[in-house]
Parts: C-alpha cells; structure tokens; sequence
C-alpha cells in the first residue's frame, strides 16, 4: 500500500474514532514530516520541534482535513509552516561565535560612559508604560514584541484569537509611541 493511501485511510479512520488508526497515522506521519522539514532547510538538532509541532498542529486541525482529498499535499502545507515558523524564530536569535579569533579581532563594543544609565531609565519608563496598558494591550506587547512568539503561540498562552492579538497590539503600540513622546517631551527619557 502506498505512503498516500495509507495515511489518507488512517487519517479518515481516526476522524471515525478508530484511536488505534489515530496513533498509527502520527507513528507514520514521523519521518515523513521529518523529511519536509530537513528539505526545508531545518538542521538537524531542530527537526525533532518541527515534527513535535507538526503532529501538535495536525492535531488541532484535524477535523478540516477532508477524506475526499489526498492526504500528503495538507500535511506537508502544515510541516511547511511550522518548518518556515522555526527559521524565523531561530534567524531572531544571535548565533553563537565559535572562532576564538573572532573575539580578538573585535573592538571593545562596551558602553560609552554614562550610557548604560541612559538605557535602564529607558528600559524603566517602558517597562512602566506596558504595565499600563489595559490587560489585552499589555498581553499582546508581552507575548508578541516582547517574548517574540508567533501570533499561533500567543494565542494559546492567552486564550485569545489572532486577530484579537493584533488589534491589541496595534493600539497598544500606539499608546506606547503617544506615552514615550510625552516622556521625551518632559525630560524623563
């Protein structure tokens, strides 16, 4: 039996109730996923997040998969995004320099004197202008600018949907921009 149809066969079982088909479809599901994501560009160490995301994401969706159509084409689109979801996630992320030459031939990058003052009163007035923020705003700015998580991530941390997410932020930036200006404007920042 073909890869095709014997997942599109246990995908429609499990959508049935068959709970034994349901756990054979992931176990099969495993290095196929695995195989999308290293075409994708994942190194090797992250593989194993993209299938465990995957198989989350497969999942939660899986009353949308229709039995009348090919099974592969909807998970790979579903190991795409998690794959694209990672690299994005990891290219935010500084790499590491592993060249201890490289430490050498840079230049002293420290703080100027009396910057590292500059910066943590910085840091105080914002931290205070995002504590006060209604709730909505104030989880939105954490959890999408600050903690850098997908608007996916942010929503199941939060409970709320997507598009509430981004109307949140949206205006949160915008009280933010209006609260700093005013800082700056008063010679607190």
């Amino acid at each position: 039996m073909e890869i095709e149809s014997k997942l599109s066969a246990a995908m429609a079982a499990a959508q049935d109730g068959d709970a034994a088909a349901y756990r054979a479809l992931l176990r099969d599901c495993v290095p196929v996923i695995a195989a999308l994501a290293r075409a994708q560009g994942v190194r090797s160490e992250a593989v194993d997040d993209v299938v465990q995301e995957t198989l989350l994401t497969v999942h939660r969706a899986r009353a949308t998969y229709d039995p009348a159509r090919p099974f592969l084409p909807w998970l790979r689109a579903i190991a795409q995004r998690r794959a694209v979801d990672l690299l994005r996630r990891a290219s935010r992320r500084p790499q590491e320099v592993h060249d201890p030459l490289a430490y050498e031939a840079e230049t002293d990058a420290g703080p100027l004197p009396g910057e590292g003052i500059e910066r943590r009163q910085r840091a105080t007035h914002l931290a205070r202008a995002v504590a006060a923020l209604p709730e909505g705003q104030r989880q939105a700015v954490e959890q999408l600018s600050l903690r850098e998580r997908s608007l996916e991530e942010a929503a199941l941390a939060t409970g709320r949907s997507k598009g509430a997410l981004k109307v949140n932020l949206h205006r949160a930036l915008k009280s933010l921009r209006t609260a700093l200006a005013g800082d700056r404007e008063s010679g607190h920042v």
